[in-house]
């Protein structure tokens, strides 16, 4: 983004209160100057309230409003130079409300759920709200001793003193704000094979056990598909309550209670959540339009997953797929579908048929080579469609064919 700056890394300090759901933060901001600067904008809600802004230890003037917070330092930054932006602040954080339903921190009966996917990151720390600017972040949060706190990254440490916890997580691996994720409830927690954690309540606990079994076998196959997985561990967070979708973050997903039969009967949003970990939070879309290389990638996911577990193949699914789109309007370009729609069900469906043709054509030998040298050229950069069609051509004549599945809204015949 042109605004002067990047951000290099977030160091979170909150302070959260359960049941008056009441947060107290400090946030540092280290950047570094793109250009000459004298004023920067960070994005954090109107529910949360500046207390103090300094630029490297000198008071700031800044103004807060609309979601905004322009900050404009005693000093200008010179090109180049390293800075760091402190921010404390206080508020009852909330979900910002959007297109797609309320996003970003949201309080539970007990206790806390945060899915920011795209825009719902300010809702509880300043920040620089696009996936185009990756970071490394360290996040401490102190609450209720009596509640887990699951964050995104790798737990380093736990204090804790009279009836309070405070739990720390570094994140180095790049990663944009909407991937950043705090969990906080009454969480028991099971480790399996492959560093794999869940953590649910405990009237679900022998359920979720079940239904998310399977997930060792699942690293494997993606890891043979995809290439190494990308994160130190992987988290699953099932709530304590019912969720129309589940989300991921980065190394952690989370489902709802309504995802948790003992059955099984949600096994695909399984591999899809998983898969995500490499399309989307590994390899990080430039920007919103390109979603389809999170999404299409993930529902292919679940199609060989089906096939990998003893399900139907890949060809069955792509047929169903193809059938849903044939009844729906044909005016979504695959490769910019418009902010109102990019979690519309034609962007997952034809994303995920565009690479079972992709794969017909090549064949499997072929097009494993393709996806895993793309994973290990991007790994923890960012990705665009146009890089992707670049990337392919070193595989095959494919230029029409995907030209025709991701840059045209005319439907093309089932692969």
């Amino acid at each position: 983004m042109g605004d002067g700056y990047r951000v290099v890394e977030y160091d979170l300090a909150i302070d959260y209160r359960v049941g008056p759901g009441r947060l107290t933060g400090r946030a540092r901001v280290a950047a570094v100057a793109t250009g000459p600067l004298r004023r920067l904008t960070l994005d954090l809600a109107a529910a949360l309230r500046v207390a103090k802004v300094t630029v490297d230890g000198k008071q700031a003037r800044y103004a807060h409003h609309g979601g905004k917070l322009t900050v404009t330092p005693a000093r200008p930054v010179p090109e180049g130079a390293a800075f760091a932006v402190e921010i404390r602040y206080a508020g009852n954080p909330a979900p910002i409300r959007s297109h797609w339903g309320d996003i970003g921190w949201d309080h539970l009966d007990d206790g806390v759920l945060v899915a920011s996917q795209p825009f719902g990151a300010p809702s509880w720390f300043p920040c620089k709200d696009h996936p185009s600017d990756k970071a490394a972040y360290r996040i401490a949060v102190t609450t209720a001793s009596a509640y887990q706190v699951l964050v995104t990254g790798t737990l380093v440490a736990t204090r804790t003193s009279a009836s309070t916890t405070t739990w720390v997580y570094e994140l180095p691996q790049p990663t944009p704000t909407y991937l950043v994720s705090v969990q906080i409830g009454r969480y028991e927690l099971h480790r399996s094979p492959g560093d794999l954690l869940l953590a649910a309540p405990a009237r679900l606990t022998v359920p979720a056990r079940h239904d998310f079994a399977r997930q060792p076998r699942m690293m494997t196959l993606f890891t043979e598909l995809f290439g190494p997985y990308p994160f130190p561990q992987y988290t699953v967070v099932v709530t304590d309550a019912d969720l129309d979708v589940p989300v991921e973050a980065q190394s952690l997903s989370v489902f709802g209670a309504n995802h948790v039969d003992g059955h099984r009967g949600c096994e695909r949003l399984v591999a899809h959540e998983l898969a995500h970990q490499w399309f989307g939070n590994s390899l990080t879309i430039a920007d919103w339009r390109h979603i389809w290389l999170n999404e299409g990638f993930a529902t292919y996911a679940e199609w060989l997953w089906s096939s990998a577990s003893g399900g139907q193949p890949p060809r069955w699914h792509a047929a169903r797929a193809h059938q849903t789109l044939a009844t729906l309007p044909q005016d979504l370009p695959l490769a910019d579908p418009g902010t109102p729609n990019l979690f519309d069900e034609r962007v997952y469906l034809r994303g995920a048929l565009t690479l079972h043709a992709l794969h017909t054509h090549l064949g499997t030998p072929a097009y494993t080579a393709l996806v895993t040298d793309w994973v290990a050229a991007h790994r923890h950069g960012h990705v665009t469609t146009d890089a992707f069609l670049t990337h392919c051509a070193g595989y095959g004549d494919v230029g029409p064919l995907l030209r025709q599945w991701v840059l045209s809204p005319a439907l093309p015949p089932c692969p």
